[in-house]
């Protein structure tokens, strides 16, 4: 019974984050179209519409420390589903929050800042449920829910865009999150067999310095070279490639006028092969050295690139492929390989994270990605401005797409950041539970207040020792 639960909020979570495509792309293509953004504006857009998600170390932190109603997950799931209830219910009825940049932009932000709050939540639910039931790799069965959810949202975002307006689809979207509400909502996190914490004086301290404990914890936890420094590399492999996502798109549907429908099943392509990598790792790939995996994944994302270099330079008609068939075949590969680098790095983050401190790690990793492609995102702003990438003028595209190459292969000279191997999923349970050997033997801490005080106490003794 309590696996059921478990399974119905958050596969059924998870599949909405995926889903959250179909809305998406109904919405690119009335601001590419309807409201006429210039590429770069348009790329601008949807990266300031993600600086919500860089606050997501602050959810995670609230996720740990403030209870509400004796429950610190669900409810913030809840919380987070209710306010994309609202943006995308109001970019629905309300004919004017569509029409008017401002206002729309209010109403993506609100999204966004629900979705953060949400995935928070639930990044730390999978995290602390698989540690306590001893389910390694519950990370990469979420990634199936998010990949089938993104099939579909995609599959049918293509062909709804040339029956139905934009804003019929973000009605159906806010339908699907009343479902997620509802679920939430019946749902008791007891049930799920999440005690409250031993020491319940945790609950009844002051939420100020309950949130500064927190946060002290998080502090010492990224200070770990074995987590900082996957973390840094991660970060650094995508803020490093200038993203052109805007200037690619605008180059497709205005340039080459590929029907939404193609658009669409690109990205459906994208997702079953997120959805069979995942499968692949989760059955054969999980016994690779991570160092090794994630090398031939960065240099076959780099690679990946020239994919769409092709398509600019129109090679593919010289092999007798349209553009029709290549977009829908090749142009999602990309993101795929892009998404899943993450998986690995989510386990691993997962596996170390102590206890209590699952949503502020996994939201600060979140954060950090998030960030990183905000980054990257405006370096490609920035780049397609300097190679006068315009509406009418896409002849310097290709110089782009090769400097996202070279920039893809820099991060593979601090590969060294990255384990050789990962954690097993034993090994992960005995660092979650921060088991520490010393020289005066293995300490096991049992309760909340016992690992902050050895880890701060640990934590000023290096800093002693380096002064």
């Amino acid at each position: 019974m309590r696996s059921q639960q478990m399974m119905i909020l958050c596969a059924f979570g998870y599949w909405v984050q995926g889903f959250r495509c179909f809305p998406w792309l109904a919405l690119n293509f009335h601001m590419a179209h309807y409201l006429n953004l210039h590429p770069s504006t348009l790329q601008l857009v949807q990266n300031t519409s993600n600086l919500p998600m860089v606050a997501k170390p602050l959810y995670g932190i609230l996720s740990d420390a403030l209870y509400i109603g004796g429950a610190h997950r669900i409810p913030y799931i809840s919380i987070g589903v209710l306010l994309q209830v609202l943006s995308w219910g109001s970019l629905a009825l309300i004919p004017v929050a569509g029409k008017a940049l401002p206002i729309l932009m209010a109403c993506v932000l609100f999204s966004n800042l629900g979705a953060s709050i949400t995935e928070v939540a639930k990044d730390a639910l999978v995290a602390e449920y698989g540690v306590k039931n001893k389910m390694a790799g519950l990370q990469s069965y979420a990634f199936m829910a998010l990949a089938c959810g993104g099939i579909l949202g995609n599959l049918l975002g293509g062909y709804s865009l040339l029956r139905l307006p934009p804003r019929s689809m973000c009605l159906v979207f806010a339908g699907f999150l009343s479902l997620q509400l509802t679920i939430s909502i019946a749902t008791r996190e007891e049930s799920l067999g999440l005690e409250k914490p031993i020491n319940q004086s945790l609950m009844s301290k002051p939420v100020l310095r309950t949130f500064k404990e927190q946060y002290s914890d998080l502090v010492v936890a990224i200070s770990e070279k074995n987590i900082s420094r996957p973390l840094i590399w991660i970060v650094a492999s995508i803020c490093l490639v200038p993203i052109l996502s805007g200037s690619v798109f605008c180059y497709q549907t205005q340039c080459l006028n590929l029907n939404p429908s193609i658009i669409g099943m690109s990205r459906v392509t994208s997702q079953i092969i997120l959805l069979s990598a995942t499968v692949l790792y989760g059955r054969f790939w999980r016994n690779v050295p991570l160092r090794k995996l994630i090398g031939m994944v960065q240099s076959l994302y780099a690679t990946s690139l020239f994919l769409d270099l092709a398509l600019v330079n129109q090679f593919n008609l010289k092999f007798g492929i349209s553009n029709e068939i290549f977009t829908l075949c090749f142009s999602g590969i990309t993101e795929a390989i892009a998404q899943f680098k993450l998986l690995p790095f989510q386990m691993l983050i997962a596996s170390l994270a102590p206890p209590g401190c699952e949503g502020s790690l996994m939201s600060f990793m979140a954060s950090a990605v998030c960030l990183s492609s905000i980054v990257g995102g405006f370096l490609g702003v920035g780049l397609a401005s300097i190679l006068g990438i315009t509406l009418d003028n896409y002849s310097n595209l290709s110089s782009g797409i090769i400097i996202q190459f070279i920039a893809a292969l820099v991060s593979l000279q601090w590969l060294y950041y990255v384990p050789v191997s990962q954690p097993s999923g034993e090994q992960g349970w005995k660092k979650g539970r921060i088991q520490r050997t010393r020289k005066s033997g293995r300490m096991v801490f049992n309760s909340v207040d016992e690992y902050r005080r050895e880890r701060r106490s640990g934590y000023r003794n290096k800093r002693l020792l380096q002064e």
